[in-house]
């Protein structure tokens, strides 16, 4: 169990405090480019602060803080331009780096607007979505991870704004077996409450679990029955990306399922998924899809037979703010530990002025950041394709189902 200290010290996200300090050192995907191609400015929460996000023109954008500097009206209802984004009040123009351009009401001679900042943070566009930087200047790199950058590719992101905080979403990614027990037992029992054919994934028993540190974070790694540490899922596993990233996948599929802070007690939650089946030929994408997955059904009762909603069911039923004063963690809870000792690391470090881990300053020379991804994971054949993406995460709502299923379908037949 964790002291009360700890625990707030783990979970708190706003300006000032240790983990709000070490968050901001790192870029945060806020929405889609497509979402600001539909309307021109977004409101953001990201941790504990309230902004505005709007699109100045074609692959130019802004984040500054929601309220204008002059009366306080909301600049979620300005007018985005080339120059940045006016005010709906009193015509004030704010730069994308928060300058006061233009105050129509005022004398053409006076000086005040060199007065007048508001709080503007960089963003960058990677991979079809929006990232932001809320850290000390120079802004990091952000870094071109191989999901978001490789080409020949079919792209898609569910999102969902989740009333828990942050910290509940990773430290499950921390923990192997709640797979075993989550999505193989507990799913299937809600498949026979439903009436529904058990999935025809082989629930099997986890026999080994480890965890090794590497420059971006942690690797994950298992053995469970009917194999062994010469495959690939303890010889490879999969990493998660320090802070706030998992990185999962199989047979061509790849994914990222990143827990943005919303606040202390709210988080975005992108599922965010890329489709490389081989031997087939990928059609070229215009735009990457986004699209919200819900946790709960038109009668307000929580999703259970998909394997988001499942731990969206974890997460939430742990309150919005997990009390880890009372928890009893057990040898299968090693990596949970593990994660929480390199928050803590990594928290020392800030306040010592130093980069965290997976802060980089150069972009890499490849233009790639290359993750390892077991491939072979409980890969079962082309019988279990259409079951594994319909049920997987953010699946059953995808806008490019049919598309996908069908590539994935074609791999099989090429194979066979």
């Amino acid at each position: 169990m964790l002291s009360a200290h700890l625990n707030k010290r783990l979970t708190e996200v706003g300006a000032g405090t240790p983990m709000g300090d070490l968050l901001r050192r790192y870029w945060h995907p806020v929405a889609g480019v497509e979402q600001l191609r539909q309307a021109r400015t977004k409101r953001v929460r990201l941790l504990g602060e309230d902004l505005v996000l709007f699109r100045g023109g074609e692959h130019t954008y802004g984040l500054i803080a929601e309220r204008c500097e002059h009366r306080g009206c909301s600049l979620f209802y300005g007018i985005p331009g080339p120059d940045g984004l006016r005010c709906s009040y009193h015509g004030w123009l704010y730069s994308p780096e928060g300058a006061c351009l233009e105050q129509p009401a005022e004398s053409d001679h006076s000086r005040f607007r060199d007065r007048v900042r508001i709080n503007a943070y960089p963003v960058r566009e990677l991979g079809g979505l929006l990232f932001a930087y809320l850290g000390p200047a120079p802004a990091p790199v952000l870094p071109p991870f191989d999901v978001y950058t490789w080409p020949g590719a079919i792209r898609q992101a569910g999102y969902t704004v989740l009333p828990v905080n942050w910290l509940q979403p990773m430290e499950n990614s921390l923990d192997p077996v709640h797979f075993e027990w989550l999505h193989g037992h507990y799913g299937n029992y809600v498949y026979e409450q439903q009436g529904k054919p058990p999935t025809s994934q082989i629930v099997r028993k986890h026999l080994r679990i480890g965890f090794d540190q590497f420059e971006w974070g942690i690797i994950k790694r298992r053995v469970v029955e009917g194999t062994t540490e010469d495959d690939e899922a303890w010889r490879v596993g999969h990493p998660i990306v320090f802070p706030n990233i998992l990185r999962v996948g199989r047979n061509g599929t790849h994914g990222f399922q990143v827990r943005v802070p919303v606040d202390d007690e709210n988080t975005l939650i992108w599922w965010y998924s890329c489709f490389r089946p081989s031997g087939v030929d990928i059609p070229p994408q215009d735009s990457v899809p986004i699209f919200e997955v819900p946790y709960q059904d038109e009668n307000g009762e929580l999703i259970l037979d998909t394997v988001e909603g499942q731990d969206m069911m974890a997460w939430l039923t742990q309150g919005r703010v997990a009390d880890r004063t009372t928890e009893h963690l057990g040898a299968s809870d090693r990596g949970v530990v593990m994660y929480r000792q390199l928050l803590v690391s990594e928290m020392a470090k800030v306040a010592e002025g130093k980069d965290p881990i997976g802060v980089i300053r150069e972009p890499p020379p490849s233009g790639i950041v290359e993750l390892p991804q077991e491939e072979e994971l409980y890969y079962r054949g082309a019988e279990g394709i259409r079951e594994d993406i319909e049920r997987g995460p953010g699946m059953r709502y995808s806008p490019i189902l049919d598309q996908i299923v069908d590539l994935y379908l074609r791999q099989a037949a090429a194979h066979a």
